[in-house]
């Protein structure tokens, strides 16, 4: 009787187990730079709604887009069960590429959000961050005809803050201007905070104008301006928040390149599934972005 008992435990085990992850499953690792902000969260669900039967994804990612170590041991241990595709967002794209080449992953490999140098990987899917941003640049440089700005750019030699800083100076050089300054506010609000709160006391009488890395930042730097209490300074933003979108309603930022996080994931896992079934994919998959404004941003909430 135990026996029988035994016998029938284990294959209720087996079965539970194949329900969830059977070996006809694709299973895709996923790495994002970060999983505690408004923008990956809608990355993590477009993700999530792409699944289909047979598809099993295992989305991480790290405490903070500054944790590049972090993001490294949890890409070592993903690769190590071998999954048959990995996504990833790079932080850092030479840690990445020398995990994917020491740990000899064969697999699908696709980045997303943030290209990177890999020869093995199959696609890039995400938005065209230097376009993207000299679009943000040209609609900042027309709000006023004396414009000084500057850049408040992300992780240092991150690949997608590089992009967005060479599209911005693109749009102001253009346009005959030459940025006040450029500083780094690490991708977060308490840094973009603490960056603008330096260049008000270094520029008192000289900005009217802030383009920033993303809206995290955009709205650090608006905590500074608010606090200093100082008015007639546009605050342009990147990626479309909807608390971003919300501060443009009310005025208090000026405007946002709005990206299609939730779309991005979707595509990211779409164009990985059908690398694995032998379908051609695009090399790189573009992600188009649109500003947002006081004009649209009601439609953008709805």
């Amino acid at each position: 009787m135990k026996k029988t008992i035994s016998i029938l435990l284990t294959l209720l085990f087996v079965l539970s187990f194949g329900a969830s992850a059977t070996a006809d499953d694709y299973e895709i690792a996923i790495n994002l730079k970060t999983l505690s902000s408004e923008y990956w969260q809608s990355v993590s669900s477009g993700c999530d709604a792409a699944v289909t039967e047979g598809v099993v994804i295992d989305v991480q990612g790290a405490a903070a887009e500054t944790e590049i170590a972090e993001q490294v041991a949890q890409l070592e241990t993903q690769l190590a069960s071998n999954p048959d595709a990995i996504i990833i967002a790079p932080l850092d794209g030479d840690a990445v590429i020398g995990v994917l080449e020491s740990s000899g992953y064969e697999g699908v490999v696709v980045f997303c959000d943030t290209d990177c140098a890999y020869e093995k990987k199959v696609s890039f899917v995400g938005t065209s961050n230097e376009q993207a941003a000299y679009t943000g640049g040209v609609y900042g440089a027309s709000l006023n005809p004396d414009t000084k700005a500057v850049i408040i750019y992300g992780q240092e030699g991150d690949n997608t803050s590089n992009l967005r800083k060479a599209g911005y100076e693109r749009a102001l050089r253009e346009a005959g201007l030459t940025p006040v300054a450029m500083l780094s506010g690490n991708n977060t609000t308490d840094g973009a905070t603490k960056v603008m709160e330096d260049l008000l006391n270094a520029y008192p009488d000289g900005i009217n104008l802030v383009l920033c890395h993303n809206d995290d930042t955009a709205i650090g730097a608006l905590n500074a301006v608010q606090a200093a209490g100082i008015d007639g300074i546009a605050i342009i933003g990147f990626d479309g928040n909807a608390s971003a979108v919300d501060l443009i309603a009310s005025g208090d930022l000026a405007g946002t390149v709005a990206q299609q996080p939730v779309l991005m994931g979707q595509l990211a896992v779409e164009t990985a599934v059908k690398a694995l079934r032998g379908e051609d994919v695009e090399v790189n998959v573009v992600v188009d972005t649109v500003i947002i404004d006081s004009s649209n941003c009601q439609e953008y909430l709805k």
